[in-house]
């Protein structure tokens, strides 16, 4: 079986485990799995998006590959770095980077317009994450990828490297009542990035910018780690923005006859359609003086 196969199938099984898990240990009790938004979080972010923006991506990046003189040098290769160390390096510094970048993004009007359709869910669970705007997708996948193919690191380090940051995006976002105790210091978990996302009034989202590693936020004074036995987030979501482009929660409840289920599934797809189109250029809304939510 080759590598690429392989990841498929991990992220796939990792999925499943992470919906049964949530199911089975809840960290906010009745959230529903078919709720807002997720046919297009699924279907359009997850697949379609991915899909489409890995064509360009890897497109630019391999065109620059093929036509400088920048991948000749092999660093990678020419240290002889092993696999393993390669991936360990590109995750710390890629995890570096976003940490910066998402803080800037939570502390820049013109940033947050591409970031905030991430915080738009109402539920965040394991496949929320994957609701990004295509342009914030673009710039962080490019930076990702680029040092990988221009340094000459090895073909699998990209693979095993999106492979384990796929997996990590759904955990850091389940709704799975999770504590990781004193790792908690140095690894992301879910029990601090969905205080990321919270909606509260006490602005916590302003908080806990690390992906894969918490470390950057305990460092750099952006960690918020309440004991989730006393307190947890209340909602999530964008109540700052009430006009921002989501799907009506009542459309994704199932009908009450039978015979209207079929119709009911094509309507839940077409608004879904809309919705994620929207969220796309209401980034590009006219600026108001007033304050945005990610101040």
């Amino acid at each position: 079986m080759d590598l690429q196969t392989l990841s498929y199938i991990i992220v796939a099984g990792a999925a499943l485990m992470m919906i049964i898990l949530e199911r089975l240990f809840p960290y906010t009790k009745g959230q529903k799995l078919f709720r807002e938004g997720f046919f297009y979080d699924f279907i359009l972010y997850t697949i379609v998006q991915s899909y489409l923006l890995g064509l360009i991506i890897f497109g630019i990046l391999n065109y620059i590959k093929a036509n400088t003189d920048l991948y000749n040098y092999s660093v990678m290769e020419n240290l002889g770095i092993p696999v393993w160390a390669q991936v360990i390096f590109f995750l710390i510094t890629h995890d570096f980077y976003i940490y910066w970048f998402h803080r800037w993004q939570h502390n820049n009007a013109l940033l947050w317009r591409l970031h905030e359709a991430h915080h738009s869910p109402r539920s965040v669970d394991w496949l929320s994450g994957s609701r990004s705007h295509s342009f914030e997708i673009l710039i962080n996948q490019t930076v990702e990828f680029a040092p990988i193919i221009l340094l000459g690191a090895a073909p699998e380090v990209a693979l095993i490297k999106g492979m384990i940051s796929a997996v990590w995006g759904m955990f850091i976002h389940s709704n799975i009542d999770v504590r990781l105790g004193k790792l908690q210091y140095i690894i992301n978990g879910p029990e601090m990035h969905r205080w990321h996302h919270s909606d509260d009034e006490g602005r916590e989202y302003q908080n806990n910018y690390g992906t894969k590693l918490a470390i950057w936020d305990w460092i750099f004074g952006t960690a918020f780690y309440p004991d989730p036995k006393i307190k947890k987030p209340k909602q999530y979501g964008l109540s700052d923005t009430p006009e921002f482009p989501l799907s009506p929660i009542t459309v994704h409840d199932a009908p009450p006859d039978k015979s209207g289920r079929v119709r009911h599934f094509f309507k839940v797809i077409i608004l879904d359609i809309k919705a994620y189109f929207k969220q796309h250029y209401f980034a590009f809304r006219k600026q108001k003086d007033d304050k945005y939510v990610g101040e």
